[in-house]
């Protein structure tokens, strides 16, 4: 957060693309920011990977063996989601790609760390995982587990050509969720958890919001028609607003 979050992964990416350098940009969607640049668009969402945290350790097999234990995390949220399933968790920063953090852990500067399962099934490195967390115990970040192909919005060839790789449903639940952390006007160090499904044609958005001091915490869900996504990731962001008051500044 310190050198730019997690947009640093995509800003140079979609400088190329305005200057034409190259005519596809392939982002993480959670590295992305919540307000696009106006030249730009998200052209195809791939079909949302398992969108899921999942924790890593050599020592113990679960995070509630953790009792003085340190664990490696680099995003705010997880950091407060695991001191709401173990209190006496203590969590330190830890940087690097995936390989380089299960060699961190290998080394024993961690005791365990938490990743997006996403990348390690992507990387085949599922025996390392003792956890794989529910929604429920920690919901994930903003478009966590999908893929977001993006383009210049004048360039109508290469849009029809992404147009056939876009998957709906999964553009359906990113809006929404990306319409709440929009709302928030949240940024890389904001604490915050959205995660979008769609069940019998409805749209059902949870969110989660943390207090500036990461005292408290703010839940909300809504429901609501499947091609609402943008009202109802509205109406999470402002309902967690209100219930969050004073204890959180939108950025």
């Amino acid at each position: 957060s310190e050198i730019g979050g997690k947009n640093l992964f995509c800003k140079e990416i979609e400088e190329s693309l305005i200057t034409k350098k190259i005519d596809i940009a392939v982002h993480s969607l959670k590295d992305m920011a919540s307000v696009e640049i106006t030249s730009l668009n998200i052209a195809a969402y791939i079909e949302r990977n398992d969108p899921r945290d999942a924790f890593i350790s050599f020592k113990h097999s679960s995070l509630k063996e953790l009792k003085n234990g340190v664990m490696g995390s680099s995003s705010r949220r997880r950091d407060l989601q695991l001191k709401l399933i173990n209190k006496g968790t203590l969590v330190k920063n830890i940087r690097g790609n995936i390989d380089t953090r299960i060699q961190k852990l290998k080394d024993g500067l961690y005791d365990g760390i938490v990743l997006a399962l996403a990348g390690i099934k992507t990387l085949k490195l599922e025996e390392n995982i003792k956890h794989i967390f529910t929604t429920e115990e920690m919901l994930p970040a903003v478009g966590q587990g999908i893929i977001a192909a993006q383009c210049r919005k004048d360039d109508t060839n290469i849009s029809k050509l992404l147009k056939k790789i876009n998957n709906e449903e999964t553009k359906q639940c990113a809006i929404a969720e990306r319409t709440l952390l929009k709302t928030l006007g949240g940024d890389c160090d904001t604490a915050v958890g959205g995660y979008a499904v769609i069940e019998n044609n409805e749209l059902i958005l949870s969110a989660q919001l943390f207090s500036d001091d990461g005292d408290q915490d703010f839940i909300y869900k809504v429901k609501g028609k499947r091609e609402d996504g943008v009202s109802i990731g509205i109406l999470a962001g402002t309902e967690l607003l209100k219930k969050a008051g004073n204890s959180f500044k939108k950025k």
